[in-house]
């Protein structure tokens, strides 16, 4: 029988973690970051921005971008995307009172002009070789997102949280890691690509099925694989990170298996809080969660929360 807060969830530490990293985000090039104000999608209340920026090798990322009509500075806020999802305008949480960016990784439909591995695929993009999985750019396209924030006049950039679930709570980790100067707070839900190698071995659900379908068809790169994904496991990351985090995570979830979610939980090292659902599985208690993480965000980046 699974014990999912108990289980041991192993990963690698390459002793070229952190100048990977360090080398990966001193090579972005200029942010250049272009704004078109969307009548169709802006209300009375907030205005709504086509964003577009440059990234790691020079791939332009898109995003939706909202803030209120009056008032500020505002705190801001970065929206992580799940695994297939594709971001919409953020006006929920502008009507809240932030200035929200919803980013849209390359691969995205708005951002695959020049990266376009398709869902399946972008796990196993390029998996056996960490200089070139296709992880590397898209990590950066999020990070990224807290310099388009940061050159905002209306963002008070001492004041910038991340949300997502999945895929989007894997990657708060991550940003919150390789940017704790710039991250107040985070809530993760269901994190994904955290104890990576181990979910394809708890799971045959996708997207961790395309490792299992990869390895099958090319039995002899197991270990290659393993060795690769260490480099993009927040397992890894979530040691270094300081800022207050929300985590969530579904007891019945075959898509993020949940002793995952434990094990990157008790790795962070910064304040945190754990929410758990019994009967719920991927979706992490949705319904009954988003108020408490609008309230947790609210707390640190509204109410007089500091880092």
């Amino acid at each position: 029988m699974r014990d999912p807060e108990n289980a041991v969830i192993t990963v690698p530490l390459p002793e070229d973690f952190d100048s990977f990293w360090a080398e990966t985000l001193k090579s972005v090039p200029e942010l250049d970051t272009s704004l078109t104000y969307v009548e169709r999608l802006s209300t009375d209340e907030v205005a709504v921005y086509d964003v577009r920026y440059t990234s790691y090798e020079n791939v332009r990322v898109a995003a939706w971008y909202a803030t209120p009509r009056t008032g500020g500075p505002f705190p801001g806020l970065v929206n992580i995307p799940g695994y297939i999802s594709e971001p919409l305008p953020p006006v929920q949480w502008a009507r809240r009172g932030y200035a929200a960016l919803a980013v849209a990784p390359r691969g995205k439909l708005r951002s695959n002009s020049h990266f376009n591995p398709g869902y399946p695929g972008l796990l196993t993009h390029n998996i056996v070789d960490h200089h070139t999985y296709g992880y590397r750019g898209f990590y950066v396209d999020v990070v990224r997102a807290l310099d388009v924030l940061a050159e905002r006049t209306e963002v008070d950039s001492s004041r910038v949280g991340l949300q997502g679930s999945s895929q989007g709570g894997g990657l708060g980790i991550v940003t919150a890691a390789l940017r704790p100067d710039a991250v107040s707070c985070f809530a993760a839900g269901a994190p994904y690509l955290c104890g990576i190698w181990d979910s394809a071995k708890l799971t045959h659900s996708y997207p961790y099925e395309e490792i299992n379908e990869y390895v099958r068809v090319h039995p002899g790169h197991s270990e290659l694989i393993r060795q690769s994904v260490a480099y993009y496991d927040g397992m890894n990351f979530a040691p270094k990170v300081k800022a207050p985090a929300f985590v969530y995570i579904g007891l019945e979830d075959d898509v993020c298996p949940p002793e995952t979610g434990f094990a990157v939980y008790k790795a962070l090292n910064g304040p945190k809080e754990m929410h758990t659902y019994p009967r719920s599985a991927h979706q992490a208690g949705l319904h009954w969660v988003m108020p408490k993480v609008a309230d947790f965000l609210d707390k640190h980046l509204v109410h007089g929360g500091s880092r």
